[in-house]
C-alpha cells in the first residue's frame, strides 16, 4: 500500500523547486512577467492594425487575392529583388513570432503547439478576411496566414514554450502523481 504525496511538500523541501527541478516564479514575478505580457500583447496588435489594416490606394491596381497556399512565396522567391522576397517572406513570419511568444504567458489553456496553431491561423485568416473585403489596395492572401502561422510556432518553440510553463507551471491532477519511494508504507 503506498501513500501519495502532496505537490508541495515536493516544492517546499527542494528550496523552492518543482518537482521537476524548475524554480517556482514568485506570485510578484509571475505578475510582472503577465503585465509586461499584456502590453507586448497591445502594442503587437498596435502595429498589427497598422501594417495591415491601413489602405493603400497606391497599390490598388495591383492587389489580387490569393487562395491557392504557395502561389505568393513562389512569386515573392521569383522575382529578382532578393530584398523585396526577404521583406515580404521574412516580414510574414517575424509578425507571426509575437503570438507564439506571448499567447501561452497570457492564455495558459493556449499552450501547446497544436493550440498556438489554431489560435494565430484564426486570427490571422480574421486579419485577411478584413484587410481583403474592406481595406483599399489590400487583399487576402492564404500565403500570409501559412507564413505567420509559421512564425507563431517558431515563437513558440524557441521561447514561447518556456515562457508559459514559468509563469503558469503544469497543474499536476491527483491521476499525474505518483508516490515518491521514501514515503511507501511496506
Amino acid at each position: 500500500m503506498t501513500r501519495a504525496v502532496p505537490y508541495d511538500k515536493g516544492a517546499r523541501e527542494s528550496g523552492g523547486r518543482t518537482t521537476r527541478g524548475r524554480p517556482l516564479l514568485s506570485p510578484w514575478v509571475r505578475a510582472v512577467v503577465m503585465l509586461v505580457a499584456f502590453a507586448g500583447t497591445v502594442a503587437f496588435a498596435v502595429l498589427l492594425a497598422r501594417l495591415t489594416l491601413e489602405p493603400s490606394v497606391a497599390s490598388e491596381s495591383l492587389t489580387h487575392s490569393n487562395l491557392r497556399p504557395g502561389d505568393s512565396i513562389r512569386d515573392y522567391l521569383a522575382q529578382p529583388a532578393f530584398r523585396d522576397t526577404v521583406k515580404q517572406l521574412g516580414g510574414n513570419i517575424v509578425m507571426g513570432i509575437p503570438f507564439g511568444l506571448l499567447l501561452p504567458v497570457l492564455v495558459p489553456r493556449a499552450r501547446g503547439l497544436l493550440r498556438v496553431l489554431v489560435a494565430t491561423a484564426l486570427v490571422m485568416t480574421l486579419v485577411e478576411l478584413v484587410q481583403g473585403a474592406l481595406i483599399t489596395g489590400r487583399a487576402f492572401d492564404i500565403d500570409d496566414v501559412l507564413l505567420n502561422t509559421t512564425g507563431a510556432v517558431l515563437g513558440y518553440l524557441l521561447m514561447g514554450r518556456r515562457l508559459g510553463r514559468a509563469v503558469h507551471p503544469r497543474r499536476h491532477h491527483w491521476w499525474h502523481r505518483r508516490p515518491r519511494r521514501e514515503d511507501a508504507v511496506d
